[in-house]
């Protein structure tokens, strides 16, 4: 089973939603998510949350967490959103950079569009994965 995690500064928006695609769209018995952020936030953008849930994808409940070099040692990928230099480097661990912007303060309409370019990258993602 293949572990991929997902990273974004405050774990509060892209990561979230890109986790919870992945584990709502791929088989579990093949792959999983997780996510985390550099500086997590207290709490998921309401409005994330908000959007997730009109497609029928539930984060109510779910906490930003810290991204540490632990967490990073146990994926197969890493794939960052908007983290940067801030990303910990980890030795033998493949990275890919998903340049989506943040939903924090965008209009609901503008989040409904990023929920959406998540989504076709994260169904992408699990064909090339964990078919």
């Amino acid at each position: 089973m293949k572990t991929i995690l997902f990273a974004c500064i405050h774990n509060a928006g892209r990561s979230q939603m890109a986790a919870a695609y992945f584990n709502a769209l791929a088989d579990p018995a093949k792959g999983r998510a997780i996510s985390a952020g550099t500086r997590p936030a207290d709490r998921v953008h309401p409005v994330v949350v908000e959007v997730m849930g009109e497609v029928g994808v539930a984060l109510a409940g779910t906490s930003p967490q810290q991204l540490t070099r632990e967490l990073a040692a146990q994926a197969d990928l890493l794939i960052t959103l908007g983290c940067g230099e801030e990303c910990p480097n980890v030795p033998g661990l493949r990275i890919q950079d998903w340049p989506i912007p943040d939903p924090k303060g965008r209009p609901i309409a503008e989040v409904r569009s990023i929920r959406e370019e998540i989504k076709t990258r994260v169904q992408a993602l699990i064909e090339d994965e964990v078919r």
